[in-house]
């Protein structure tokens, strides 16, 4: 995998994870749900990918005012990595994973 990252190539892998948001987190109610746990998180369509993904541009439909764990998430850093070899090392995934 190349160290250099590129939106225009990236699979929003991440996109999969379960955001649990913030007090300050200001997402539109239509675009959450709360756990059997009681955690208030991102919801997820019927794939398991983010609501909120714009899944033809592979991009956050609501990027400049995603959640603080999304603007954290750090674009072919360490744990995006990692991530992603899970998600190729998966038995069930639903799209392969190109390079960064």
């Amino acid at each position: 995998m190349s160290d250099a990252a590129h939106c225009a190539r990236c699979d929003a892998v991440c996109c999969r994870l379960t955001v649990v948001l913030q007090p300050e987190d200001a997402i539109p109610e239509h675009l959450t749900t709360h756990l059997d746990s009681g955690l208030h998180v991102m919801a997820r369509d019927d794939e398991g990918w983010c609501v909120a993904l714009d899944g033809a541009r592979m991009n956050c439909g609501i990027y400049e005012s995603r959640p603080l764990i999304c603007r954290r998430f750090v674009m072919n850093g360490p744990y995006c990595r990692q991530v992603r070899d899970d998600y190729a090392a998966g038995e069930d995934r639903s799209i392969p994973l190109r390079t960064l």
